[in-house]
């Protein structure tokens, strides 16, 4: 399991559960004591925000546990999984890159790390070095080969 990862979503849960059990509730009781609740927009704008961080705490929640429950040993030998440090071939412009594969929560504007779940990486998963995949992005059909591939076990 990525610890860091791990890390840092416990502190976004700890702070959505400080949201929902202090400041959440601070803000409807100041709406509240406004008067008729019948027609009270920041009263209704403090339920709206209350039950948008139930659901991202729900979310969380769950996000956490399948983080805790990776098992690192566990992922491919010699196909790209998450870690990966894998170059590939753009077979239309001709150029290389060179990505890890990280989750997503690890993005941290570092031009080397490539999600594992944004469409080039989950393209890339499962696939051996030599293999060549077509990606659909926005931009369109894309072609890669991948020319090198070290799994987390060669780069940890």
């Amino acid at each position: 399991m990525p610890k860091h990862v791990l890390l840092k979503l416990e502190k976004e849960l700890k702070d959505i559960k400080q949201a929902l059990l202090v400041d959440i509730p601070l803000e409807i009781g100041r709406a509240a004591g406004q008067g008729d609740l019948s027609e009270n927009a920041e009263y209704e704008q403090a339920l709206a925000k209350r039950d948008m961080f139930q659901s991202k705490l729900v979310t969380m929640e769950k996000r956490i546990a399948e983080v805790a429950s990776m098992d690192i040993s566990r992922l491919p030998k010699s196909r790209v999984a998450y870690g990966s440090k894998v170059t590939i071939l753009d077979l239309d412009s001709e150029e290389k890159f060179t990505y890890t594969l990280v989750l997503p929560e690890e993005l941290d504007g570092h031009t080397h790390h490539l999600s594992i779940s944004s469409p080039i990486g989950m393209a890339l998963v499962g696939l051996e070095e030599g293999n060549e995949v077509r990606v659909q992005i926005p931009a369109g059909i894309r072609r890669f080969e991948i020319l090198a591939l070290k799994t987390i076990h060669d780069v940890a």
